[in-house]
């Protein structure tokens, strides 16, 4: 969770449920930028029950990895992902930077119960059994027990000292989504076109999705500006006025002599 209070069931709020190797931090923080009073909400799940949590209501989208089933869940594909090897850092393979799926041909490779992957029949010799979790087979790894094909970011949430990876082509990628129910009408509720709209990139000032609801502070700034009393501006003639009294301009006395030039001249008369 982004707060240390849970929001109040009136007030409302957003959950954003995340699968492993996903990082929400930079959507999470615009999202606090722009929806002050919104609190947001993080849910871990794993990559198998994290659309049982979206369904059942246990937060209201999610990152998660592609397929989707759409007949009740909505999904925009977002990006995807480098797939690598896991290797331990003296293994032969860390010589190079890139390898193929033929190239694991000889290598016993682990295939995890809750892989991401998408296989039809991963490469190399598989392991008499399959490691429950990928954080497991990371440890057979480390343990000199063959090696492990995952997407990239799952690569990094394991780091290990003793390990390392390297990009591997010829094998399935996994796409990352967002996520969330479906609606009666059909369309994402306005916290999630707002979410959708963060994720997509849309500044603060786009026209697109709905308006940014007003925060209290708005508000209350809003009726300070309507209550200030308008300022009456000066008159031009006054303010000119003023300047001329305190300086005269350049040029008075020619205006001074040409008026007195029309008016009657004193004296005695011709004769």
């Amino acid at each position: 969770m982004t707060g240390s209070e849970a929001p109040s069931p009136t007030s409302p709020s957003f959950r954003l449920a995340y699968v492993p190797g996903v990082t929400p931090t930079k959507w999470v923080r615009i999202w606090n930028e722009r929806l002050t009073d919104v609190p947001l909400t993080l849910v871990a799940a794993t990559p198998a029950e994290v659309f049982d949590v979206l369904r059942e209501g246990g937060a209201d989208a999610g990152f998660v990895r592609l397929p989707v089933d759409r007949t009740d869940l909505a999904a925009i594909p977002l990006y995807t992902e480098t797939t690598v090897v896991v290797i331990p850092k003296d293994h032969v393979i860390a010589a190079v930077e890139e390898i193929t799926a033929d190239d694991l041909a000889d290598e016993l490779v682990l295939h995890p119960l809750d892989d991401t992957l998408d296989w039809e029949q991963p490469p190399g010799v598989p392991a008499k059994e399959r490691p429950a979790t990928t954080a497991d087979a990371i440890e057979l790894v480390a343990a000199g027990v063959g090696v492990l094909i995952v997407p990239q970011s799952l690569a990094r949430l394991h780091h290990r000292k003793d390990l390392t990876y390297r990009t591997i082509t010829g094998t399935p990628e996994s796409r990352v989504a967002l996520s969330w129910p479906h609606t009666d009408s059909g369309e994402p509720t306005e916290l999630v076109e707002h979410f959708i709209g963060i994720v997509r990139g849309r500044t603060v000032n786009s026209t697109r999705g709905p308006a940014l609801p007003k925060n209290d502070s708005d508000a209350k700034n809003g009726k300070k500006r309507a209550d200030k009393p308008k300022q009456t501006p000066r008159a031009s003639g006054a303010k000119s006025g003023a300047k001329g009294s305190a300086k005269p301009k350049p040029g008075g006395g020619r205006a001074t002599a040409k008026s007195s030039r029309n008016s009657p001249k004193r004296g005695k008369p011709r004769r």
